[in-house]
């Protein structure tokens, strides 16, 4: 996984009526491409606005990045970076946001500050 994912780029503010051959139109010109995703809501079935390339050679990456980002397609300036690969065991949240935390000194006696 980690030697396709070296090979492959992130576009992101990818105009939601593109098509994978539309991609691959745009960006061949770095390149021979192996594939193109285009990503989905899974509920929704909207496209999310962002797709993978990946490349035959990791070559083509570095050559993506400093020629296509910022270049517009299909009337929108799209951003191009490395695909980055996702580590398992990881999550995107972190930390106890959400289920209460700590809420105070631990052992101090009620209606008293403990310790400022």
């Amino acid at each position: 996984q980690e030697e396709v994912d070296g090979r492959s780029i992130y576009v992101g503010n990818v105009d939601y009526q593109s098509t994978p051959e539309q991609l691959e139109q745009f960006f061949h010109v770095v390149g021979v491409i192996e594939r193109v995703t285009i990503l989905f809501d899974r509920y929704s079935g909207l496209p999310k606005g962002y797709a993978y390339v990946e490349f035959e050679n990791i070559e083509s990456v570095e050559r993506a990045i400093e020629e296509l980002h910022g270049k517009e397609f299909r009337g929108r300036e799209i951003r191009v970076t490395a695909k980055r690969t996702n580590l398992p065991g990881f999550k995107k949240r972190g930390g106890f946001r959400g289920r209460g935390g700590f809420r105070g000194t631990r052992g101090t006696p009620r209606g008293t500050r403990g310790g400022f």
